[in-house]
């Protein structure tokens, strides 16, 4: 397909807490995919960086910060910011720069040092940033978010503490396997349970961590790619980066209340199963295709709504899946075996170029005791900044 670019390197940091700044850990994400990729950093046409707000000042750093780093060779640079979203539409940024003929070869890099606990908005009044409003006027944190979404899906659907603890349990055993992972430790559901409230009727272990982290990608034209000696490259051929639909009538992060359905009927799909359903149709695939799924499981209950929102199963239908045993390794789907956030915490704008990492080594077959066998097509999901979600689809 002519919208595919070649993956011919991925590399991370490993995360954890530190205690250094993001630019290190970015360096050392894009020296790894520059290194897997067999190339040299004057090789690269374009950079293109996922920003961080925690730079130093009151503004959002990445491209420039990197290349500076790395050392300046005169690339085109591009600096890009939809908070967790931000991986995927740097990823995005860099594929359309390779189609538009501006670069052969782009290397994508995103890096954070976050701070202890839960995240904070930044400095300063904004009346009109939805997040903003959601803590300052709602006291709405992200567990509180969290907590009101596992509710919700416990009274519409059924779901029960043990299925969301089993979340847990899964992407605690896969993230045990991976080096690059912050938690390398299985849980039992009973150590879940036991761990404390945070908003009810989640628990600590319910619900993911800050983290220091890099992830990076070297992306390239399949033309480029024969060039080098890689002619079977895995590919991105799909980045879906839509926005929401008037009305939308279920409860979304940051902003929680609802739009009126009395005069206008519900949207056919919710914002979050609009950005798979855009991947799909572009990647020319459907669910039913997906050998694995990487998601955004900022808290065990929103993984099962992924599963979901990702056509994996019908609406309501995510505990099942799960208690089936199809979302593990090994099963007919297996999601998140890098761990997910679950084991990694979160270092935002590395997310979802994370994802794309692990999409990466499955379709190479180099993911070890994770491998997913005869893996072939994958796809991650991620929602970041207000009106901002994110999925790639990768093949092999």
């Amino acid at each position: 397909m002519t919208g595919e670019v070649a993956v011919l390197g991925a590399g991370m940091h490993p995360w954890g807490k530190w205690g250094r700044g993001f630019v290190e850990y970015g360096v050392v994400a894009a020296r790894a995919a520059l290194a897997d990729a067999g190339l040299d950093w004057r090789d690269v046409g374009s950079i293109v960086g996922a920003d961080t707000v925690r730079g130093g000042y009151p503004g959002y750093v990445a491209g420039a910060t990197f290349a500076k780093a790395l050392g300046w060779q005169g690339a085109r640079v591009t600096s890009v910011y939809a908070a967790c979203a931000s991986g995927a539409q740097a990823i995005g940024t860099a594929r359309t720069q390779i189609l538009a003929g501006l670069a052969d070869v782009v290397l994508v890099v995103g890096a954070d040092a976050a701070p202890k606990g839960f995240f904070r908005p930044a400095g300063g009044d904004r009346p009109d940033d939805p997040d903003w409003l959601r803590f300052r006027v709602l006291g709405a944190t992200n567990p509180a978010y969290f907590g009101l979404y596992a509710r919700r899906r416990m009274a519409v659907h059924g779901d029960t503490l043990e299925d969301f603890a089993q979340v847990k349990v899964k992407n605690a055993a896969a993230g045990a396997l991976n080096a690059n992972a912050r938690y390398r430790k299985a849980v039992t559901a009973e150590e879940v349970a036991a761990s404390a409230v945070v908003a009810d009727p989640l628990r600590l272990l319910d619900i993911c961590a800050t983290s220091d982290g890099a992830a990076a990608l070297v992306l390239s034209s399949m033309e480029f790619a024969r060039r080098h000696g890689a002619p079977d490259p895995v590919r991105i051929r799909a980045v879906s980066t839509v926005t929401p639909t008037y009305p939308t009538t279920v409860l979304d992060l940051p902003d929680i209340a609802t739009d009126s359905a009395a005069a206008v009927d519900p949207a056919e799909k919710t914002f979050r199963a609009s950005i798979a359903r855009a991947a799909y149709e572009e990647a020319g695939i459907g669910p039913e295709d997906i050998s694995l799924a990487e998601v955004y499981d900022l808290s065990t209950a929103l993984e099962l709504q992924w599963y979901e929102d990702l056509g994996l199963c019908a609406e309501g239908e995510g505990a099942k899946l799960l208690r089936d045993g199809a979302t593990s390794t090994g099963g007919r789907v297996p999601v998140n075996t890098s761990g997910g956030l679950a084991s990694f915490g979160e270092a935002v704008p590395a997310q979802a170029i994370a994802q794309v990492c692990e999409l990466t080594w499955q379709l190479r077959e180099a993911a070890g005791a994770r491998q997913v066998a005869g893996a072939r097509v994958g796809i991650t999901a991620n929602q970041g900044l207000f009106g901002h979600g994110s999925a790639v689809v990768a093949v092999r």
